[in-house]
């Protein structure tokens, strides 16, 4: 099986896996694979936004039902978490709206939210006002990105594949080096 069709079977998975969490890099290669016919940019915007969607709502209510517990476990976080608790008290709509483009933040302000006293219909409804603007504007920026090696290294076509195999393991390695270093903190 080659790299393609690795892609066209499990790309979407990847895609929705990747969107649960910080799903930039995922969707961004993904926007390019879906430049290159390999996934449909429709349903690649789709899935992704329901990815997001369903990771910040769980984040969400990991905070209201375990958010206090966690402060308890994790006392380094409770300065982070009460500065994040008072912009979301001045700018709850805002804040809610921007989340999801504020890279490395993605985890945490969804459980800051769920311990503050947004409703989570509120949440609900700007959570996915926040997707469906999310998903279609980073995988956007991948199919331009795409668009754009297309028409300038016309070589590509060749490597491509061994391209998204290295970025996918350079941004792997990138992200566990973060999540190590952050964890540490």
């Amino acid at each position: 099986m080659d790299i393609a069709a690795l892609i066209a079977q499990y790309g979407y998975a990847a895609v929705f896996l990747g969107a649960l969490f910080e799903g930039e890099s995922v969707l961004l290669l993904a926007g390019y694979a879906a430049h290159r016919g390999y996934l449909d940019f429709a349903a690649l915007t789709g899935v992704a936004g329901m990815g997001a969607m369903a990771g910040d709502q769980f984040f969400f209510w990991l905070g209201r039902r375990h958010g206090q517990a966690l402060l308890l476990r994790r006392p380094a976080w409770r300065s982070k978490v009460g500065h994040a608790l008072d912009l979301i008290r001045k700018h709850p709509v805002g804040v809610i709206l921007a989340m999801r483009f504020m890279w490395g933040l993605r985890i945490a302000l969804p459980i800051a939210v769920g311990l503050s006293d947004v409703a989570r219909w509120r949440f609900f409804w700007l959570n996915l006002a926040s997707a469906a603007l999310w998903a279609p504007l980073v995988g956007g920026a991948g199919y331009l990105f795409g668009a754009l090696l297309s028409t300038h290294l016309a070589v590509l076509h060749r490597v491509e594949h061994w391209v998204m195999l290295g970025l996918v393991v350079a941004l792997l390695a990138l992200r566990g080096f973060l999540h190590s270093r952050h964890s540490r903190s």
